[in-house]
């Protein structure tokens, strides 16, 4: 059975904690000092530190929304200029007499072609950012709670390009990161946040990924006017949803960071305090 307070460390006395959250922990081997609980979890005095303290990740939470709202943008542009192609072709699949090749069709292609470089770039830079901020709230992790990290921190960025695993890895990491970025009851014990955002995001997430291949697949087998038509109203609905899953990115991305500068903030308040006060002298 598991602590009733931490939830991590088996339960060893009879009111269901474990040695740590009930005090009885033996003493370190070779008369080594015990570390204070939560000591490894708390940023320096002067916020946020460096090496083995947690780095504030605020900065790169905003470039990253901002940079999401550049690729829902894109997303858009994308959908908007693929619906316009793909009612030319099917007035094209209607009229075959009609040619696509100039004027209109043409400068529609045009346009849907740099709808697509707009969503590269932007999807390139976002993924970029994204994936550092993704890091960066890891390692933060790996100090306030390692216990219940189940893949090490350079899985947050190696599990994005295993191929397959991709579609599982990272979410591992970041119900790790979650779980370790709760903030703890007064009293010090484990409290438990519904991972309902993180859970949307990563459906949302591979959602999109699968329906667009699915979509490009059928772009690319598409022969026949009707077939493009069908092909370009497939792409449009996945670019929908890879915008979908941006706004999702966006709502995890800024709850993550909320909860480390808490997690952190609270941390200091309740220690810095204690280091600051003069020591009592006897009279």
């Amino acid at each position: 059975m598991l602590c009733t307070r931490c939830r991590i460390r088996t339960a060893v006395t009879d009111d269901g904690l474990c040695t740590f959250c009930s005090g009885t922990r033996p003493p370190p081997p070779d008369g080594a000092m015990a570390p204070v609980p939560g000591a490894e979890s708390l940023p320096v005095p002067g916020g946020w530190g460096a090496g083995t303290w947690p780095r504030s990740p605020v900065g790169l939470s905003r470039a990253v929304i901002a940079l999401l709202g550049c690729v829902i943008a894109s997303d858009l542009f994308a959908i908007g200029a693929g619906l316009h192609l793909g009612s030319l072709w099917g007035e094209l699949a209607a009229d075959e007499s009609l040619n696509i090749y100039t004027g209109p069709g043409l400068r529609a292609q045009e346009l849907y072609d740099r709808a697509g470089a707009a969503q590269t770039a932007a999807f390139l830079a976002t993924a970029v950012l994204f994936v550092i901020w993704f890091h960066r709230t890891r390692r933060n992790a790996e100090v306030f709670e390692s216990g219940v990290q189940r893949m090490g921190p350079g899985w947050a960025v190696g599990g994005w390009f295993v191929p397959v695993a991709n579609l599982w890895f990272p979410y591992r990491v970041a119900s790790g990161i979650w779980e370790a970025s709760v903030r703890l009851h007064p009293d010090g014990g484990w409290r438990t946040v519904p991972k309902t955002v993180l859970n949307l995001w990563w459906g949302g997430w591979v959602v999109s990924v699968l329906v667009s291949r699915i979509a490009v697949s059928q772009w690319d087998r598409a022969r026949e006017p009707e077939q493009v038509s069908d092909a370009a109203a497939l792409v449009a609905a996945a670019d929908a949803l890879d915008a979908v899953a941006a706004v999702l990115a966006i709502v995890f991305v800024r709850t993550v960071t909320r909860m480390q500068v808490e997690r952190a903030g609270i941390r200091q308040a309740a220690t810095v305090p204690e280091r600051a006060a003069p020591e009592s002298t006897a009279p």
